[in-house]
């Protein structure tokens, strides 16, 4: 079994509905466990009781925006305590379909400030290391939303998606890649992996308290490569 990675990995997708967010978080999570890296897939809202309630609101009719608010901060308390913190303290991969970004992205379409939503979330949520944001026109997200569950639901108006997009257009992160969401699903899937690939070395070479060989072995385990193959002689015995 694969010990993992120092300090774990955080790598999570947004975007406006549509976008096909889930999709690739499903196939960088089996790309990375087959080279034996060991993955949580998770996502918000979460099925925690205040996910429990968000999920049932986006069918139901909207939550005001101040309670809808509390209950997203609260259902991320929770994962953030309960799932993502013990994770990367295992050395894990965590993959999140969605995070404080979307927060910031649909509580910003209803009126309020995306900064002071940032400032709220990141006073006790972490940060990620890879923050892929993947854009596509909110009309195109609409009719694949349409193809793929019927009616839309009251957080994917057409108005709402637009100025959400505008939000996580707007997003100014060192961590973040953007990727047009139109591309083929493979070339999507790759340019994902080849920046996990590169944040995850650069999270390693700057963690302190490890020795250079332990930074070698856990930069291997990051594309799949045994101690034995990362130490094999480069000279004759």
């Amino acid at each position: 079994m694969n010990p993992g990675l120092p300090g774990g990995f955080l790598l999570v997708l947004e975007g406006i509905d549509g976008t096909g967010k889930s999709t690739q978080a499903d196939a960088v999570a089996r790309a990375l466990e087959a080279r034996g890296l060991p993955v949580v897939r998770t996502g918000e809202p979460t099925n925690g009781p205040w996910g429990r309630r968000l999920r049932e609101s986006a069918a139901s009719g909207r939550l005001s925006p101040e309670e809808e608010l509390h209950a997203f901060l609260e259902d991320r308390k929770q994962h953030v305590a309960e799932l993502i913190r013990p994770a990367l303290a295992a050395g894990k991969v965590v993959i999140s379909d969605r995070y404080y970004f979307s927060t910031m992205a649909y509580q910003g379409a209803r009126g309020m400030d995306p900064e002071e939503l940032r400032r709220r979330n990141e006073a006790f949520a972490i940060e990620p290391h890879l923050l892929v944001v993947m854009d596509l026109p909110p009309e195109a997200g609409r009719e694949r939303i349409g193809r793929r569950d019927g009616a839309a639901n009251e957080f994917e108006t057409l108005a709402q998606l637009t100025r959400s997009r505008e939000i996580f257009r707007s997003l100014d992160k060192p961590y973040l890649i953007r990727l047009d969401a139109i591309r083929p699903r493979e070339e999507l899937r790759d340019a994902i992996l080849l920046a996990f690939g590169q944040k995850a070395v650069e999270r390693l070479c700057a963690l302190p308290d490890l020795s250079v060989r332990e930074r070698l072995l856990a930069s291997g385990r990051v594309f799949g490569m045994t101690e034995e193959t990362v130490l094999r002689p480069p000279w004759p015995a």
